[in-house]
């Protein structure tokens, strides 16, 4: 199979970066600096990602309303009242309540502007132009590159290209000129620090980042650091910590359904799986997505199964997601557990090489989330 590149694919190389297969896209997974050193540079100061493999998407109909009602039909997210130059977090739930996909979306005015995870991206487009009907445009963008500044520097670094963008709030997005280049620039970020997505057409998207790589405070930051900072951050990593067997109540994403959405809420229900998710809304799932500190040194990654005790017989979850996590120098995980043992400093046990050892359920995330509201 061949690897489709990113603009940036060239700029990688140049920088030393070691290339992944991921999501079809021949991708950095870490450059000489090493994961450790890129996840601490990213809390301390400012990495620069490459995400262009995320797929980008524009929707468009003969009003903003008209496409968010439509819209609706599709995720539980309340998109009607989004304001103009605002995004909002969401995901697309299937019949039987589960996920798939999570993605984010923005009120640009004239139309939504979406960006869907790179493994997705073909069936979202698929599906979004299958459900929407022909009154709706679907658009995927691919004459744009996207980046991610991410860190308690980005700001600085951003605004001297731009003082506009130290005005923008946590989930504002702006149309801002950089690099000579009109970008879409959103602040939000996948790594619970302060930061900046940044839409750019490709052929500025090498400039702009040769550009913010000029400051001392930047460096570019792979896939082995961007997985790491989001599991400290406690975010779900879609096919792993959510897919379409676990709901959104499940995997603790209650927060991003408004209460429009909700029962008794003006605009309840009327999305894929609502009979489930409405209830568990109301009276609870059966499990829930936990975070997870695995006593002593040995990280415990996805698929380890879970006990309630250390002589049980049967599992009762199993981790997500696991790994190092740089910032608290000890081993992270996520995982799902019963509802009943989801109540921070309950012990569990994870099974390793047919030895059990002890974890700690904790509240998420791990590491305090430093956005700018």
């Amino acid at each position: 199979m061949t690897l489709l590149r990113t603009p940036l694919h060239a700029l990688h190389g140049k920088k030393g970066a070691k290339m992944v297969p991921f999501a079809g896209y021949d991708m950095p997974v870490q450059y000489s600096l090493g994961v450790l050193k890129e996840h601490l540079h990213t809390r301390a100061h400012a990495g620069l990602f490459d995400v262009s493999h995320m797929g980008q998407v524009v929707l468009r109909g003969r009003s903003y309303d008209a496409v968010a009602r439509a819209l609706e039909a599709l995720l539980p997210i309340d998109v009607l009242n989004l304001p103009r130059g605002r995004q909002r977090y969401g995901f697309f739930t299937t019949p039987q309540g589960g996920v798939s996909d999570d993605l984010m979306l923005a009120n640009r005015g004239d139309h939504i502007f979406m960006v869907v995870n790179a493994g997705c991206k073909i069936d979202d487009i698929a599906y979004l132009r299958r459900q929407l009907g022909p009154e709706i445009t679907v658009k995927e963008i691919t004459n744009r590159a996207l980046l991610a500044l991410q860190g308690p520097a980005a700001e600085a670094v951003l605004a001297v290209h731009h003082p506009m963008v130290a005005d923008m709030g946590f989930m504002d997005v702006e149309t801002v000129p950089l690099a000579g280049a009109e970008c879409w620039v959103s602040r939000s970020g996948y790594t619970g620090e302060d930061g900046y997505e940044i839409s750019v057409p490709v052929a500025a998207a090498e400039d702009l980042a040769r550009a913010l790589l000029q400051h001392s405070e930047v460096e570019l930051i792979g896939l082995g650091a961007r997985d790491s900072l989001r599991l400290e951050a406690g975010l779900c990593l879609y096919g792993h910590d959510i897919d379409t067997t676990s709901s959104p109540v499940e995997a603790g994403l209650a927060w991003a359904i408004q209460k429009s959405r909700r029962a008794q809420g003006d605009r309840a229900g009327g999305f894929p799986g609502e009979e489930r998710i409405l209830t568990e809304l109301q009276e609870g799932p059966k499990r829930r997505r936990v975070g997870l500190l695995p006593h002593g040194r040995a990280p415990m990654r996805e698929g380890v199964p879970l006990f309630a005790s250390a002589d049980a017989e049967r599992p009762i979850g199993a981790i997500t997601s696991g790994g190092f996590g740089p910032s608290l120098g000890r081993p992270v995980a996520m995982g799902y557990v019963p509802a009943d043992m989801a109540v921070v400093d309950t012990q569990v046990f994870g099974e390793i090489r047919g030895k059990r050892l002890p974890l700690t359920v904790v509240k998420l995330p791990f590491t305090p989330a430093n956005f700018k509201r």
